[in-house]
């Protein structure tokens, strides 16, 4: 599908407030939102929207809420061609350490030390390779979680590409269900899980939130890791409380470090109690208790 970019150019003070403003808007819809800057000196940035589906009406809300917060700008647009961007901004990717994870492409195989647990994953459509701070997080806080707890069976909630169920898999050896809402992700999720020989372990379903059959066949589960967005994560909170047995911990991320309070609050009054938060690259991983 092509996708079009909105743009135009603003300051660093104003092109902020749009960011959060824009951030707020369009974070369920998982727009991407980019603010870039053209010169520092002349206060100079660019603030781009990517958009596919109906532009109309994605640059018609974006420019209500540049009138809104009084910064009317004229937006430009350019249409993107139809290219894998994901695998062509992943050839050149290093490898990436989280704890004892390895998460690898093909070409990097040669490059697994001994006692690591490899994840190979290649260019794909789903979210996850594990080179995003909140991916790596989760990894690192599944291997502190399963270190010291012993869980039966798992939950990746909003899967992508599966790197975190692999992951669970690989080191607890138990069934892991890897949901996500978009079959592409689910496809891909199913066919990694094979290519690192857990396909026995993960099952992988397409399901919106808890919306489907195989939660009532599998819950409750003992770990649930959910690398979403904030706000859906806050308002999945009290099913999160419904799913997870007594005991049980959940390993939340795709939370920026100005949202932590809110999503940590939002489970607390799930009767969740928190345990930790880990910080990396301006993103936090939280492991909480039921």
């Amino acid at each position: 599908m092509t996708q079009t970019r909105l743009h135009f150019i603003t300051g660093k003070l104003e092109a902020d407030s749009i960011f959060a403003a824009f951030e707020a808007a369009f974070e369920d819809e998982g727009l991407p939102i980019a603010v870039l800057e053209v010169d520092e000196d002349r206060d100079i940035y660019e603030v781009s929207l990517y958009a596919d589906g109906d532009v109309d009406a994605v640059e018609a809300r974006a420019k209500d809420i540049l009138v809104g917060l009084s910064i009317p700008k004229p937006i430009e647009r350019e249409s993107l061609p139809d290219i894998d961007w994901v695998a062509r901004s992943l050839e050149g990717l290093k490898p990436v350490r989280a704890g004892r994870f390895f998460v690898h492409g093909a070409h990097d195989r040669r490059k697994r030390h001994s006692g690591e647990l490899a994840i190979e994953i290649e260019a794909g459509l789903a979210f996850g390779t594990g080179h995003h701070g909140t991916t790596a997080g989760c990894l690192e806080m599944l291997e502190r979680v399963m270190r010291r707890e012993h869980p039966r069976n798992a939950l990746d909630l909003g899967t992508g590409s599966a790197v975190l169920a692999i992951a669970v898999a690989k080191l607890a050896h138990i069934p892991v269900l890897a949901t996500d809402i978009d079959p592409v992700a689910v496809r891909v999720a199913a066919a990694n899980a094979r290519l690192n020989h857990v396909k026995a372990m993960v099952e992988t379903v397409t399901a919106p939130g808890f919306h489907h059959p195989i939660f009532g066949k599998c819950a409750p589960f003992d770990l649930i890791v959910a690398n979403i967005l904030a706000r859906p994560l806050m308002r999945l909170a009290p099913q999160m409380a419904q799913h997870i047995a007594l005991g049980g911990s959940i390993v939340l991320s795709g939370i920026l470090d100005r949202q932590r309070d809110a999503v940590v609050s939002a489970y607390v009054g799930q009767n969740f109690r928190h345990v930790r938060t880990l910080h990396r690259e301006g993103w936090v991983t939280i492991h909480l208790k039921h």
